[in-house]
């Protein structure tokens, strides 16, 4: 072989080494290039994703805003009495507070004095009233001359369970009616719960 035909040769080999090959064929297939145009295509969606994000948090906040507006005459719940906090309750669970509503109206949470945030807690039924902790959010208090009643429902506005899954006590805050929603963590619990609110609307409703 002539030393021209040896070079083409050695060449040839050198570029079949580098080229990525198809599978069962020995034709080389040309390495895969980053096109600039579709990089900026997807930062482009990657803004316009992120944007509405943002937006979207925006609206939320500003819905949220203008019904602490409108609901500025709602007065603060009483905080739950020290006295209580020695005593033993008629009966209590623990479970899920799911926020407080317009009397009636579930979908018409109430923003002001946290009122409306779905926690963790734990309600107490006392002779005097309701007692309501919260984790992370104010505690409260519902006198037993304010509770309307307790009953069984779906829930409201931050969490719909099974039927009759939550208990709804309704109860007056100054000149509102409100609705709060709680979902007990253990059936015996909740059963036991309202029974005794129940009995405790009773007797104040006898009086």
């Amino acid at each position: 072989m002539s030393p021209e035909l040896q070079a083409l040769s050695l060449q040839a080999l050198a570029l079949q080494a580098v080229s990525p090959q198809v599978p069962g064929l020995g034709h080389p297939v040309p390495a895969l290039t980053r096109n600039p145009e579709m990089t900026g295509t997807y930062l482009n969606y990657l803004w316009i994703a992120g944007g509405g994000v943002v937006l979207f948090c925006l609206l939320i906040w500003l819905g949220w805003q203008h019904r602490k507006r409108r609901q500025s005459d709602v007065p603060e719940p009483e905080d739950i009495p020290a006295e209580l906090l020695d005593l033993e309750p008629r009966a209590a669970a623990e479970g899920m507070v799911i926020g407080s509503v317009t009397g009636g109206e579930y979908l018409d949470r109430i923003a002001v004095h946290q009122l409306g945030l779905r926690t963790t807690g734990r309600v107490e039924v006392h002779q005097q009233g309701v007692a309501i902790f919260r984790a992370g959010a104010r505690n409260l208090f519902i006198p037993a001359a304010d509770l309307a009643y307790a009953r069984t429902d779906r829930g409201m506005v931050g969490k719909f369970v099974e039927k009759d899954g939550a208990i709804i006590l309704g109860w007056t805050l100054g000149e509102h009616a409100l609705d709060t929603g709680f979902r007990p963590r253990r059936v015996q619990e909740g059963r036991t719960l309202l029974a005794e609110l129940t009995a405790l609307t009773e007797s104040e409703t006898s009086l």
